[in-house]
């Protein structure tokens, strides 16, 4: 059998998608406190991370996870974002910079902490050059935990602002 025979043969091949999260608690229509709406437009911020935050989330948003399927998108502009996705320890240098994004960002605005950097300083606790945990600097709304994340489990937390 040719090749171009077998493509057609097989058809598209994709993983049926995860079960959608959870009905909010309050009994709702699934719009929870912290759901945004169908699609999601995320600016991520490097508040000082090691970099192996960004390198999860950019597998998130590969093909292989392809978070993109959820509603969830990546923007370049705090302008068009609905979410911030603040990775690591806010250092002293980031936290007007992180400041002025929160503001620039239009309301309703969520930010969610990804890693344990970003959670609780994790290994630069304590560091001369940090100012602290994103929630000292901007108020959070949901925080995902791990050294770094999962891609999952990123998607997981995300995809409750959706409800896809």
């Amino acid at each position: 059998m040719s090749l171009l025979g077998r493509i057609i043969g097989t058809g598209r091949a994709a993983e049926p998608a995860p079960p959608r999260p959870a009905p909010a608690a309050d009994g709702g229509s699934g719009s929870g406190p912290l759901m945004l709406g169908k699609s999601v437009q995320l600016r991520q911020v490097d508040a000082g991370s090691c970099n192996g935050c960004e390198l999860e989330i950019g597998s998130a948003f590969g093909p292989v996870y392809d978070a993109e399927r959820y509603g969830l998108r990546l923007v370049a502009s705090p302008r068009h974002a609905d979410a911030l996705l603040v990775t690591g320890p806010v250092t002293r240098n980031m936290a007007d910079p992180l400041r002025k994004t929160y503001q620039a960002t239009p309301g309703p605005k969520r930010v969610i902490a990804v890693g344990d950097c970003a959670r609780d300083c994790g290994v630069f606790a304590g560091g001369h050059g940090v100012e602290g945990a994103v929630r000292d600097v901007i108020p959070v709304d949901l925080e995902v935990p791990g050294c770094p994340p999962h891609p999952d489990a990123l998607i997981e937390a995300l995809r409750g602002l959706t409800g896809r």
